[in-house]
């Protein structure tokens, strides 16, 4: 069927049948075109923000969450604000479709304002960056740019439209999806079969085996696999931080957390000692391995390695077997030709159950002194942990705000119900995570945040409050840049106040400005009941505890421990 249309209208109708519910931006004057057909003809949820840097990040947890790509879009005065969720997605293997409206092409050149070469800026964070010229070719450019993105490693696609293609119109012939690309993964291949039967020999021989599964695992949906391969063969499950959730924490078999990032003593050691490492969904990297040293000599060690991406495979340590495939897809045929070819199998039970009771306990009844005028954060995880929801998601960034619940924190059931952001790891994440989230989901959004990140994004306070949702935002407060500051002092010896320390704004008055219920947190008799009061409270909650900085109260960094450690600080390990 042929139909006149102009650009705008091809592109929300592609969006349509494309499933997308909701778009997350900021308006300009370039992108006005797009707005006066939408409002007239779309029933698209457009989630205005009140900063570019906020609608990508809300972007990049919105498809972590939903595992569908998200739409993003900002006008070219904006079009750089969004490079830090857009790399975040990037490096996380998140489809971000993300639009940015231009001035007519070639206009730059004669130096209009707001010109700059949006193809060449995203390249290099993109899988593909490309321009819409003609409105005819719309629909075959939005096909391509949900397969793309949505296909192998998945990564963001940014599509660049100048102001005049909104308004120009063409005879459409081809206005039709593929259904296939509104999920991610949209395909799930198999890696190659005599490497699948050759790990399932390195596994069967494995003394001290261990499976451990980067955030390639939840992309890939692969819970259910992974539980199987690991009940078969009886194979604790550690996780990296983007990871966590992968399989519930409670399981026997799960470890938790591991590496530089959330890892405790306890699983940091069992993979240490492990003879065989089997890799999932994981590219190997500086956080997740303590800086390439948690798994100790890597040729005294067999290490398996499964991943859609093959630049991952095998990247940072020597590989016995290298899969590249789909986790889910692979892991499921593995366990099909263990029970057919090894059928009478059987493996000594193990039970991580007391290991991780144990070292929970021994933090949570620590009853670690504090510095004065300052709430133990742990206090604070551990009544979180006791009290919330099943149906709730957590955000999390960097810093004294994410150390904590990373290790302490228990994921009762799978899923992405912890989201991070340990790829980039850029401040200003959590916040607009959990806007993301709460358009994602319909249960309450825990959105754990520190001063450092706070500044970048108390703007979009006011997105939450319109927004209705029930969010509430818990700013551990230390009035510093504390990640920075305990890495100067511990490792650097380094006197780091001049350039980490800030001053003190009063957080409630601001966040009551915006309209939020707010409250703070003097002691830590008084968690449970602000803590309850502010989930159960439907719409905007903002909760401030002051904490140490990780100097004075060292978290769960093993490189900080281990100086903790030499100088008798205190610490939690």
């Amino acid at each position: 069927m042929t139909q006149t249309m102009n650009g705008a209208q091809v592109i929300l109708k592609m969006l349509e049948l494309h499933g997308v519910r909701h778009v997350f931006g900021l308006p300009g004057e370039t992108t006005i075109g797009w707005y006066k057909e939408w409002q007239e003809h779309s029933n698209i949820e457009y989630v205005l923000t009140r900063d570019e840097r906020t609608a990508s990040f809300a972007a990049e947890a919105y498809a972590k969450i939903t595992g569908r790509p998200c739409v993003l879009e900002a006008p070219s005065p904006g079009v750089t604000h969004c490079t830090p969720g857009i790399t975040e997605a990037y490096l996380s293997s998140v489809p971000v479709i993300y639009f940015s409206s231009d001035i007519p092409i070639n206009q730059d050149k004669k130096h209009g304002l707001t010109g700059v070469d949006q193809t060449a800026l995203y390249a290099a964070i993109c899988k593909e960056s490309f321009v819409l010229t003609k409105v005819a070719e719309i629909p075959f450019l939005l096909r391509r740019a949900f397969r793309v993105a949505t296909s192998g490693r998945p990564a963001p696609v940014h599509i660049r439209v100048p102001i005049n293609v909104f308004h120009e119109e063409a005879e459409i012939t081809d206005l039709y999806a593929e259904p296939e690309y509104q999920f991610f993964p949209a395909h799930r291949p198999v890696a190659d079969h005599s490497r699948i039967r050759a790990a399932i020999d390195v596994l069967l021989a494995a003394k001290k085996p261990v499976i451990v599964c980067g955030q390639g695992a939840l992309i890939s949906k692969a819970t259910q696999a992974v539980l199987d391969l690991a009940e078969l063969l009886q194979i604790p499950v550690g996780t990296t931080t983007p990871a966590k959730g992968v399989i519930p924490e409670t399981h026997p078999l799960s470890l938790r957390v591991i590496g530089a990032r959330g890892g405790m003593e306890y699983s940091n050691s069992y993979v240490r000692e492990a003879d065989t490492v089997f890799f999932i969904g994981s590219n190997t990297d500086s956080s997740g391995t303590d800086h390439w040293k948690l798994y100790g000599d890597p040729k005294t060690k067999t290490f398996l390695h499964l991943d859609i991406a093959e630049a991952h495979v095998g990247n940072n340590f020597p590989l016995k077997v290298g899969m590249v495939g789909d986790a889910r897809a692979t892991l499921e045929y593995m366990v099909e030709l263990i029970r057919a070819e090894h059928p009478g199998i059987t493996r000594d039970k193990i039970d991580l159950t007391d290991i991780k009771r144990t070292a929970l306990d021994a933090v949570f009844n620590s009853n670690m002194p504090m510095p004065e005028g300052t709430v133990s954060p742990v206090k604070l995880t551990q009544v979180l942990d006791r009290i919330l929801p099943p149906d709730a998601i957590v955000t999390a960034e960097p810093g004294v705000s994410a150390i904590y619940p990373s290790a302490l924190m228990s994921v009762r059931e799978a899923g992405r119900r912890y989201i991070t952001n340990y790829s980039m790891g850029s401040l200003g994440y959590s916040v607009p995570a959990g806007i993301g989230a709460a358009f994602a989901s319909d249960g309450p959004v825990i959105s754990f945040t520190g001063d450092g990140s706070l500044a970048f994004v108390l703007g979009d306070f006011e997105t939450i409050r319109r927004s209705g949702k029930n969010i509430t935002v818990i700013l551990t407060r230390n009035d510093t840049y504390g990640w920075i500051r305990g890495e100067a002092i511990l490792l650097d010896n380094v006197d780091a106040p001049w350039t980490t320390d800030f001053g003190a704004v009063d957080y409630v008055k601001v966040a009551e400005g915006f309209g939020f219920k707010a409250a703070r947190i003097t002691s830590a008799d008084q968690i449970e009941e602000v803590l309850s009061e502010a989930i159960a409270n439907p719409g905007a909650n903002f909760i401030e505890m002051m904490v140490p900085s990780q100097d004075k109260i060292v978290p769960f960094v093993p490189a900080w421990v281990r100086t903790a450690k030499e100088r008798k600080l205190p610490y939690f390990a």
